[in-house]
């Protein structure tokens, strides 16, 4: 494929070297960590159907030193707990050389102590709270710097929201970010009393209440605004509750960050015209290279699968994987964690993608406004972002900074010049 021709050209560049084939075991074993069923199926399995995509396109590329890879699939089913079961089974059972995984942080931080005890690598490709830098993870989704923070923005200061509620699905993602948005919108001057903060479980479906809390919050006139960080299909209900109140974007807008084109695929958008989503990447974005990614997506799952911004961070993280994997010339974790720094790879917007050495990537942040065919009109992007582990917005994390490449130290305080811990139990 077109947009596949630098790691193509690398890997059939490098396949014939004989070091190659003797630093490798055939096949290559790629992890797959994602839901396949249970509440996060609606996002997750799309994942893992770019995954396998990816791969294939690869080895019709010529494989990786000079090896087939092969991808090895595992469906922890929604169920935290058992994120860290399959991942060691991954790990010391299929002897996968990496794993792309894994969508909600719980799952994330399920997995965590098993990659850091078995020293595995895993990209995780979702937006997430931040709050964490481990050796054994590289985050391709964004942290809040990337979405959150610019998301906020817009709505202060170009929708003039006066009044924010802060919707969430009951995991630490959707709190810690809340805890970050909260101490930022009061730095900018927004009361106490004006922010609204609530938490649903999984699954949720019963939102009457809550939007009418919501409602309510505007009772004085203020602009009212809903940043939501609901996951998974609980989105259904919450935005058809929305519908069935009369509420539209001009009432009380949404910005949300884990509703992209895959989960609007399975909703009437007719009444969500005008909310908006903040991620790094939209189908909608008009490039070659997201041209030829989505020509080849539909060609492969039909037209009217979509594509979203989780897929262009495993499309990025994969790429910059295997460029890795060619330029160590071994699968092996250690060797390739140190060329995985400062890899670049074009991303899907327009920009390139530079991983740094706190184990995230420079990202654009987009802003997107739902259309009736549930794609989004980009309406607002900003240059690459370089994304931050620990926010600066909270006390205890603007002291700390990662660098697993010069300090190797992920929680690093510049305050006492110390490494704080190595392990993940934040």
């Amino acid at each position: 494929m077109k947009f596949l021709s630098t790691t193509a050209a690398a890997a059939l560049a490098f396949s014939t070297l004989p070091a190659f084939a003797q630093d490798a075991s055939c096949p290559i074993k790629v992890g797959v960590l994602h839901s396949l069923s249970g509440t996060m199926a609606i996002s997750e399995t799309t994942l893992k159907d770019t995954m396998e995509m990816l791969i294939d396109q690869q080895n019709e590329a010529g494989g990786l030193l000079g090896c087939e890879i092969e991808a090895v699939v595992v469906d922890p089913a929604s169920d935290w707990p058992l994120f860290a079961e399959k991942a060691r089974e991954l790990l010391t059972v299929q002897e996968v050389d990496v794993i792309f995984g894994s969508w909600t942080s719980v799952s994330r931080k399920s997995a965590l102590p098993v990659l850091e005890e078995l020293n595995g690598l895993m990209f995780y490709p979702v937006q997430y709270e931040g709050e964490e830098s481990s050796k054994n993870v590289f985050y391709t989704g964004a942290a809040p710097n990337q979405q959150a923070i610019p998301a906020t923005d817009y709505f202060l200061e170009e929708l003039g929201v006066e009044k924010f509620a802060l919707l969430g699905t009951d995991y630490v993602y959707p709190r810690t970010t809340n805890n970050i948005l909260e101490s930022y919108l009061k730095d900018k001057g927004i009361a106490e009393e004006d922010i609204f903060v609530n938490y649903t479980p999984f699954g949720h479906s019963d939102w009457s209440k809550i939007v009418s809390d919501v409602v309510a919050l505007g009772a004085d006139g203020k602009k009212v605004g809903v940043i939501s960080t609901i996951n998974g299909d609980a989105n259904i209900g919450f935005y058809k509750e929305l519908a069935a109140a009369g509420i539209s974007a001009d009432d009380i807008p949404v910005v949300a960050f884990s509703v992209g084109e895959e989960e609007l695929s399975g909703l009437d958008t007719t009444n969500l015209v005008g909310h908006l989503a903040a991620w790094n990447y939209f189908q909608s974005a008009d490039t070659e290279a997201n041209e030829g990614w989505v020509t080849a997506w539909k060609a492969r799952m039909g037209e009217d699968r979509v594509t979203n911004d989780p897929m262009e961070a495993h499309y990025i993280g994969f790429n910059m994987w295997v460029n890795a994997v060619t330029e160590a010339g071994t699968t092996d974790v250690d060797a390739v964690r140190e060329a995985m720094y400062g890899q670049e790879f074009p991303n899907l917007t327009g920009g390139t993608a530079v991983m740094l050495p706190n184990h995230h990537l420079t990202k654009p942040v987009l802003i997107g406004e739902i259309q009736e065919d549930g794609q989004f009109d980009i309406i607002s992007q900003t240059e690459p972002v370089p994304g931050d582990a620990w926010t600066d917005f909270l006390p205890e994390s603007a002291v700390l900074v990662s660098d697993w490449q010069e300090l190797g130290c992920g929680m690093y305080n510049t305050e006492t010049s110390t490494c704080v811990q190595i392990k993940s139990n934040y």
